[in-house]
């Protein structure tokens, strides 16, 4: 588990560095009165670059991840100039956010229809010890699964209600849902690697290539029949209610045969796609 630490201020340690490698070039510089300034020279300069090299900055949204000897020591998360032991190995590791633009990949969905899908991932390290030694590199880790998520998402859901009117979610319509689904799987899928998703959303979908003609052709179908429908349904409203209006205001006596006309006329004119051309009776109703 990740370990918070905070070493001392490398400030001091710098200012002794700083008198060692003078206090060092004063020893090479009088070592004609005694030869044990030479040793003592090269004991300063020694202490010195031991000393600088235990300084480590960290800049803001930045850690270093401490390692004795293959031992975990701890994660040093705040940010400025510190002083650690020298023989600690350190890992950088970024806090800050990143975004991943995953390719445009082709799978099918659950129909089986091919289909392209990508997606945006807005993603951060969390836990820098499972970052650091839980995967070998994390940010492969990350785009490889992510993928993987992707892909089985698509999988899990159709397309669209075409062909399964009973999906209650559908990658096009599902929107937000899609999306949060998205973001769980991703958060399970990269927890081993501490890391955190913030935010994930599809960016891109669309029928493959090789079937978007065809698909695109069935859509306009629907929206086709799915119109008629409603103007069928409207017009034989309209229609009762004009029989309706006739009857009740006693304008004109219609037998049943004439009633029939009369509907199939107003069916003609009301769902025609053109405009319907009048043609003016000047006889009798039965002429």
């Amino acid at each position: 588990m990740e370990k918070l630490i905070k070493p001392m201020s490398g400030y001091l340690a710098l200012l002794i560095a700083v008198a060692s490698f003078i206090a060092a070039i004063f020893s090479f510089a009088n070592v004609e009165e005694s030869s044990l300034y030479v040793v003592l020279g090269v004991i300063l300069m020694i202490g010195t670059f031991f000393i600088l090299k235990g300084l480590m900055i960290i800049n803001p949204n930045h850690s270093r991840v401490l390692n004795f000897f293959g031992r975990y020591v701890g994660t040093v998360k705040e940010n400025g100039l510190f002083f650690v032991n020298p023989l600690y190995s350190t890992i950088k590791i970024s806090l800050r956010s990143d975004n991943l633009q995953g390719q445009t990949l082709k799978v099918n969905d659950k129909m089986g229809n091919p289909i392209e899908i990508g997606a945006v991932i807005v993603w951060q390290v969390g836990d820098t010890y499972k970052a650091a030694y839980d995967v070998s590199n994390y940010t492969s880790y990350v785009r490889t699964q992510s993928e993987a998520a992707v892909r089985h998402l698509a999988g899990s859901f159709p397309y669209d209600n075409l062909e399964d009117e009973g999906a209650d979610i559908t990658l096009r319509e599902g929107g937000d849902t899609v999306n949060h689904i998205l973001e769980q799987e991703l958060a399970d899928r990269l927890a081993p690697a501490g890391v955190i998703i913030k935010e994930a959303r599809i960016s891109h979908l669309a029928y493959a290539s090789e079937i978007a003609g065809a698909m695109l052709q069935r859509q306009q179908a629907a929206a086709i029949v799915a119109a008629r429908s409603k103007i069928v349904d409207g017009a034989v409203g309209m229609v009762e209610m004009a029989l309706k209006k006739l009857s009740e205001k006693d304008i004109v006596e219609l037998d049943n045969e004439k009633k029939a006309a009369m509907v199939s006329n107003l069916m003609v004119v009301l769902c025609g796609e053109k405009a319907a051309t009048p043609i003016v009776n000047t006889g009798t109703l039965y002429q």
